[in-house]
């Protein structure tokens, strides 16, 4: 069975540092597509970051761009989100996800993403 386990969340204040760490067992990692999504109170699950197979190819939303940085250690079964500047409209739930099928090299739609961790709190104050 297919696990993921995120972890790394907090209570930082804005402008700080998060680094959330997200590791994977059940199955190969190498293969397959990782991603960061996230869920505010109240709203949509929304996408926020996506890396493909190799590391080579990652994706970010838009406003997360240029503050936060995908990654992922294949011989540790890890995927990494690294959140610098943090601002109050980050605070949300962080999870990871990843398909069931090896074909996805980056894919930003949350249907297309299987398995999924719990989740990991991140809360950014002013």
């Amino acid at each position: 069975q297919v696990q993921l386990v995120e972890s790394g969340g907090g209570l930082v204040q804005a402008g700080g540092s998060l680094r959330l760490s997200c590791v994977v067992s059940g199955r190969t990692f190498s293969p397959y597509t990782m991603g960061w999504f996230r869920q505010a109170p109240g709203k949509e699950r929304d996408f926020v970051a996506t890396i493909n197979q190799s590391g080579g190819t990652t994706e970010y939303a838009d406003s997360v761009k240029g503050r936060f940085t995908i990654s992922r250690d294949n011989t540790k079964n890890t995927v990494y989100l690294q959140m610098n500047n943090l601002k109050p409209e980050d605070t949300a739930v962080y999870y990871c996800a990843t398909p069931s099928s090896r074909y996805y090299q980056i894919t930003t739609r949350p249907y297309e993403y299987t398995y999924w961790g719990q989740g990991t709190q991140v809360t950014v104050s002013s």
